[in-house]
């Protein structure tokens, strides 16, 4: 039975959708979704990443509560600059960032803390030289955001995921 239903629970909610996208369950449009909902999770076999181990539990949580901290100032300062459009010398620009992390479960967390953070925005990654870029609404210095995303974020990724 595994071997045709390679992930039981996507091809359950796919059939499931299909049919109230549909609203009906017609014999052709459960014969379709059926259809749908055993031939779709065949090609997620094809990109599924491989199995990652989390290590450091502590880092974990270490983690959670630097990014929160780090969400909770930055939505003060994107604030502040939205509400006081007088300030003058504010630059937003782009930020080439070299990371050692290659992890894709670590590459993934790292563009959810960037891009949940307000006023910076992972742009795009080219992995074959480990180069990410940022956009940062509030750019003063381009060395202090390299020491935030390399030392507080990647440096605890890269115990959490390597």
């Amino acid at each position: 039975m595994r071997r045709w239903l390679l992930f039981p629970l996507l091809s359950a909610c796919l059939l499931a959708m299909w049919l109230l996208l549909n609203q009906t369950v017609a014999v052709g449009h459960l014969l379709l979704g059926a259809a749908l909902a055993l031939c779709i999770p065949w090609t997620m076999r094809a990109v599924q990443p491989s199995k990652s181990r989390l290590r450091r539990p502590g880092t974990i949580i270490r983690l959670f509560f630097i990014v929160l901290g780090d969400i909770i100032r930055s939505n003060a300062a994107v604030a502040w600059i939205i509400l006081s459009p007088g300030q003058r010398g504010r630059t937003s620009n782009f930020v080439n960032i070299p990371l050692e992390l290659r992890n894709p479960y670590g590459l993934a967390v790292l563009a959810c803390i960037i891009t949940a953070t307000p006023g910076t925005l992972w742009v795009g990654f080219d992995s074959a030289t480990g180069v990410v870029t940022v956009h940062i609404l509030d750019l003063i210095d381009e060395n202090a955001w390299l020491d935030i995303i390399k030392g507080r974020y990647e440096r605890l990724l890269l115990e959490i995921f390597e």
